[in-house]
């Protein structure tokens, strides 16, 4: 990741409310991923153990459901 590219937004009120605005969903989706990875499960099994889709499990983890 490019931090310098981010780095010019930090003092954007406009970012600053975005970010704070999708903090708590980013951080729940970089958990989720951690926390399967450190398993060793595919999205697949997780997805299996929660009983809900694939699909349900990638958009949680790139931030994009909650």
């Amino acid at each position: 990741m490019n931090y310098n590219y981010f780095k010019k937004f930090e003092n954007d009120p406009e970012y600053q409310e975005a970010e704070q605005k999708f903090k708590l969903i980013l951080d729940l989706a970089d958990e989720i991923l951690r926390l399967r990875m450190e398993k060793g499960w595919s999205q697949a099994e997780l997805a299996e153990r929660a009983e809900t889709k694939q699909a349900n499990i990638s958009r949680l983890e790139s931030g994009l459901s909650n």
